[in-house]
């Protein structure tokens, strides 16, 4: 008997609180900052939500100012964060991040180690609140943030599968995290080779499958299991290969200027995610993706760009 669910997504990862400088330039040379919210589950997690979808979020975060702003900034987006826990001998997670007048990646400086987030492990995996939900969406960002985390990651695919849940995964690297690039290769394609949608960036894929080619790293994915692989290009759209789809290509979305390409991942995500759990198809859904995308890389925060369910309806998506 198939169990009931309350969530249609639930998602494991650490929230930063990001501090975004006031100028162009190094980092050092700022003088005041904006903060935001940062952190690859929980954009996904506030994207989702503002378009309709039940959300429940799990972490740890310290009991200081950033945790509690945090928690605030995702109560008020309407995630559940019952299964937040708010750990007074750990600390908060931040980073700096710099601005950038070219269009390139801006620069960002990592304050994580030892965070609250870092010490989440298997036992923090609520078997039950987890298969409350209808799906899964995974990134490869809590999977290197700590050894305890990564089993965490594995953990909560096993239970999804075990239970006939959907499964998203996001490759999302972060090579700094991972004790070696071959280390790093290894747990992302054992974590893509547990879920159904897979979402590399082409640069991404040829790190973890050496291929070059968007069909090629489509391939290497679809081959080890997964039922529809959607490689981001850039500017340039996505390649998508389906089992219910065939192959395609859906063009980027053209933007006047781009102010920081840090997110843009996270809203593509948001905007597949979200159709295809919706019903839609892989086409609108790729599509859907591309133009959240290309919102996110023309505003200065991770979610400043993220729609919401009004703003996507009066776009026809």
């Amino acid at each position: 008997m198939t169990e009931p669910t309350a969530f249609d997504v639930a998602l494991f990862g650490e929230a930063m609180l990001l501090l975004v400088a006031d100028r162009p330039g190094p980092i050092e040379d700022a003088q005041s900052f904006h903060k935001r919210t940062a952190g690859a589950e929980t954009n996904v997690a506030i994207g989702l939500s503002r378009l309709g979808l039940k959300v429940g979020w799990a972490s740890r975060l310290g009991t200081d100012s950033m945790g509690r702003a945090l928690l605030n900034a995702m109560r008020a987006e309407g995630i559940d964060c019952s299964h937040v826990i708010a750990d007074a001998a750990q600390r908060t997670g931040f980073q700096f991040k710099g601005r950038v007048t070219d269009g390139s990646d801006p620069p960002i400086e990592y304050h994580r180690k030892g965070s609250a987030a870092s010490r989440m492990g298997p036992a923090d995996i609520d078997e039950p609140w987890l298969r409350s939900a209808r799906h899964l969406h995974a990134t490869g960002v809590f999977a290197a943030i700590s050894e305890t985390s990564l089993q965490a990651a594995l953990r909560s695919m096993d239970v999804m599968r075990a239970a006939g849940r959907t499964i998203s995964f996001d490759t999302n690297l972060r090579p700094t995290l991972w004790s070696s690039k071959e280390t790093m290769r290894h747990w992302i394609n054992e974590l893509a080779a547990r879920a159904d949608w897979v979402l590399p960036g082409i640069e991404e894929g040829l790190l973890l499958t050496g291929h070059d080619r968007p069909e090629d790293v489509a391939r290497f994915y679809r081959e080890r299991g997964a039922k529809l692989v959607v490689v981001k290009l850039g500017a340039e759209g996505a390649y998508y290969d389906s089992d219910v789809a065939g192959t395609g290509r859906v063009a980027g979305v053209p933007v006047k200027e781009v102010i920081d390409t840090v997110g843009a991942g996270d809203g593509f995500a948001a905007g597949v995610v979200s159709a295809l759990l919706e019903g839609r198809s892989v086409p609108e859904a790729v599509r859907r993706g591309a133009w959240i995308g290309a919102r996110a890389v023309q505003v200065l925060g991770d979610t400043e760009g993220l729609p919401t369910r009004a703003e996507l309806e009066a776009a026809g998506l």
